[in-house]
């Protein structure tokens, strides 16, 4: 997968083996169990980062990471933005230290034939726009320390709301198929 990092009017293209994806979970939720503990983000200290925080400290570690020409940190660091934000296209990194600029931006979502052709009846989408639709709303489950969650994308707030840890992946799995069924439903119905 790649991901774009943009410092200042400098784009870099960062290739993230697939491999690297799988074999670096370890070190992913070795970070985010530092996180968990809380963080400084630039003259804030946060005590519980979300998702999107814990990303904008992920991408502080890339910007210092390209600075230095740390390849090896770059591909992780962005390895670990392109496992907990689904559908990142690319990141526009702060160079004044302010962590909470770190700005991300998704792909859009390719247009099914349903959707160029517009809404169902009742401003819906069509099944197959909305199934992909909650489809790039709702993750896939992810390992969190010695735990498992999800996360769905909350249009409203325009932020990604983590589901909570779970023991087992089995759990979480069960508790994603309601989250993703009820997504679903509600692009069919028009809701957003």
């Amino acid at each position: 997968m790649i991901l774009k990092a943009i410092v200042d009017d400098q784009e870099y293209s960062l290739n993230v083996p697939d491999a690297l994806l799988i074999e670096g979970e370890d070190f992913f939720a070795k970070l985010d169990r530092d996180m968990d503990a809380g963080w400084q983000m630039s003259r804030e200290w946060v005590s519980s980062p979300n998702r999107l925080e814990r990303c904008q400290i992920v991408a502080d570690k890339l910007l210092t990471a390209l600075e230095t020409e740390n390849e090896k940190l770059g591909l992780l660091a962005a390895g670990y933005i392109l496992s907990r934000m689904p559908g990142v296209e690319s990141v526009e990194l702060d160079v004044q230290g302010e962590i909470q600029n770190n700005q991300f931006h998704l792909r859009e979502a390719a247009p099914t034939r349903e959707a160029e052709q517009g809404e169902v009846a009742g401003g819906g989408l069509g099944k197959l726009a909305a199934m992909e639709q909650a489809g790039n709303d709702v993750t896939k489950v992810f390992r969190v320390g010695k735990g498992y969650r999800f996360s769905v994308y909350d249009h409203a707030c325009d932020e990604w709301q983590d589901s909570p840890l779970v023991a087992s992946r089995e759990e979480a799995e069960l508790l994603r198929q309601q989250a993703f069924k009820a997504r679903f439903e509600a692009l069919q119905k028009g809701g957003n």
